[in-house]
């Protein structure tokens, strides 16, 4: 369905972002991949499936970066088809003790990152009167938990930067929507867990069942599988006029 598409997706090396490019690249969409640790073992998944696939670095926190990876992106496979913007990083305090170059951090990677991207890849989809932005917020983009307040903050806004970059292109080919994930068993989370048992003297299993249980009425995971999907479907022709919505998949977490 994707075939001669390029798609580019944020912090896409692990986790999401790693779930979604698979998906789309199982469409036959070439995947510019981005994001920190190791990039040949997510290179390689890729390309097992028969598509090109090239490799960014940039640092979601820098401008500079983010031109250099759009550019980068360009001259590999022509121009950003299919936007992702997934990369985010997380700091739990309550918010007289955040670190405000903590809060600058996930203000800056979660939100702006999706602004600056989003900016450079439109001329271009506009030109060619299509173009799918997807934008990765969260169940927190939807509602509020307690110190969480730079995340919460970045994911409700982009929730506004997607029903405003959808209005802004309702009339051609370029949609934009959110996808707002509940628990999904990424780094990130898994992190939270480790801290939870070692901070609580609880089994990490004990640990997952209680994080699941305080919010996610399932009580199971969202798969990065799942979200994928969820992406290629925005891709598809179904999605031509699904426009500014903001998408939870969650396990009725916003339900409640």
């Amino acid at each position: 369905m994707l075939k001669g598409k390029t798609a580019l997706v944020t912090g896409s090396t692990s986790g999401i972002g790693l779930g979604i490019a698979l998906a789309l690249a199982r469409q036959g969409a070439q995947i510019v991949l981005n994001g920190f640790g190791d990039s040949e073992g997510p290179k390689a998944q890729v390309a097992a499936l028969g598509v090109k696939v090239a490799y960014h670095g940039a640092d979601m926190s820098k401008v500079g970066d983010i031109e250099a990876m759009m550019k980068f992106a360009a001259a590999e496979f022509g121009r950003v088809d299919i936007l992702v913007n997934n990369a985010g990083i997380q700091h739990v305090a309550r918010i007289e003790d955040f670190p405000v170059e903590r809060w600058d951090a996930v203000l800056a990677i979660n939100l702006s990152s999706a602004f600056h991207t989003s900016r450079l890849a439109l001329p271009a989809m506009r030109s060619a009167n299509w173009g799918r932005i997807i934008n990765v917020a969260s169940a927190h983009g939807l509602v509020g938990s307690p110190e969480k307040s730079a995340y919460v903050a970045a994911k409700h806004g982009m929730v506004g930067l997607t029903k405003v970059t959808a209005l802004e292109n309702a009339t051609s080919g370029v949609t934009c929507n959110a996808i707002c994930p509940g628990w999904v068993l990424t780094p990130l989370v898994q992190k939270q867990i480790d801290a939870r048992a070692a901070a609580a003297g609880m089994s990490v299993e004990e640990a997952k069942r209680l994080l699941l249980g305080e919010k996610e009425p399932s009580l199971q995971f969202t798969t990065p599988e799942e979200l994928g999907e969820l992406a290629v479907f925005f891709c598809s022709p179904a999605g031509n006029n699904v426009r500014g919505v903001a998408w939870n998949m969650d396990g009725g977490w916003v339900a409640q």
